[in-house]
């Protein structure tokens, strides 16, 4: 009897033992249930979500804030371009080089600004060009950056310059004359001719010009007014004080300015009227009176 007590107790427990495997294998298979089932209602909210998002991207990308008003590039309107920097060109120069171009039918972000750029930079004074593009609304801004004016072309110290040259040599004509008075340029006399045509100038002569220039304001301690090439064997420069005669720019001009000191107060306490101060002799200074 006792055997069949212990028999049915061994079995109760197997029953419990199995009825508790049975619960939990249910209760995993729930568990995975209601994991798929959440995974697949994430997988549709992520659908929804992207193909939201796709229709927003495309919503705003054909806004009409990122396209640009089609006479943009006919008539000037900051609010359509604006042009900065320049100080030589005028504004209506750089914008005319535009004028025949078309604004393309996409956003301004998808704009090749190729183009534009290198239209500007066929203007002579211009050095480089640089475009930002804007939305909301759409705009260009078109940085000018010009190169800087060093000396200045007249046939005579009354007479207004008809030229310039810029520090890299570039010749520039009276179109984009008178320069801003905020240019420091030296002012060299020249007809352009009598074998010296200041067309056929190189930028080391004009390098060579601004070291005369240089040499002459350090050792007379005064502005140099101008420089006169009009005989290109005979160059003078005018200061304040006197003209000075430096004859040819030959190897020796260098050293010839630098007797300037050594003379240039004896100049200063005279009571004659002084045409000129020699310096064109190697090793003589001698002023030239006028008669």
């Amino acid at each position: 009897m006792d055997e069949m007590e212990n028999n049915q107790e061994f079995l109760d427990e197997a029953d419990i033992l199995e009825a508790k495997k049975v619960k939990k294998i249910q209760r995993e298979r729930h568990i995975r249930k209601g994991r798929m089932i959440q995974e697949q209602v994430r997988g549709v909210f992520r659908f929804f979500v992207s193909v939201g998002i796709l229709i927003l991207i495309i919503w705003i990308a054909d806004l009409p804030g990122w396209y640009m008003d089609k006479s943009a590039f006919k008539v000037y309107n900051p609010a359509n371009i604006t042009i900065v920097g320049n100080k030589i060109v005028p504004t209506a120069k750089v914008f005319k080089t535009l004028n025949d171009l078309n604004v393309p039918n996409h956003p301004v972000y998808l704009f090749k600004t190729g183009d534009i750029r290198n239209r500007i930079k066929k203007l002579s004074p211009v050095d480089e060009v640089y475009i930002r593009r804007y939305a909301f609304p759409a705009k260009l801004t078109i940085i000018v950056r010009e190169k800087v004016p060093t000396v200045v072309i007249a046939p005579d110290e009354k007479v207004n310059p008809v030229a310039f040259f810029t520090k890299d040599g570039t010749l520039v004509g009276r179109e984009y004359l008178p320069l801003n008075p905020q240019f420091k340029t030296i002012k060299v006399l020249s007809y352009g001719n009598k074998g010296d045509d200041y067309h056929k100038w190189t930028k080391e002569k004009i390098h060579k010009i601004e070291k005369i220039v240089r040499y002459v304001e350090t050792y007379a301690k005064e502005p140099v007014l101008y420089l006169d090439f009009r005989n290109p064997e005979d160059i003078y420069v005018m200061i304040k004080t006197v003209k000075i005669r430096l004859g040819k720019l030959d190897d020796t001009v260098f050293t010839r300015i630098e007797r300037i000191p050594s003379i240039l107060p004896q100049v200063k306490l005279m009571d004659s009227k002084i045409k000129y101060l020699d310096l064109s002799w190697e090793k003589v200074n001698y002023l030239k009176l006028d008669e």
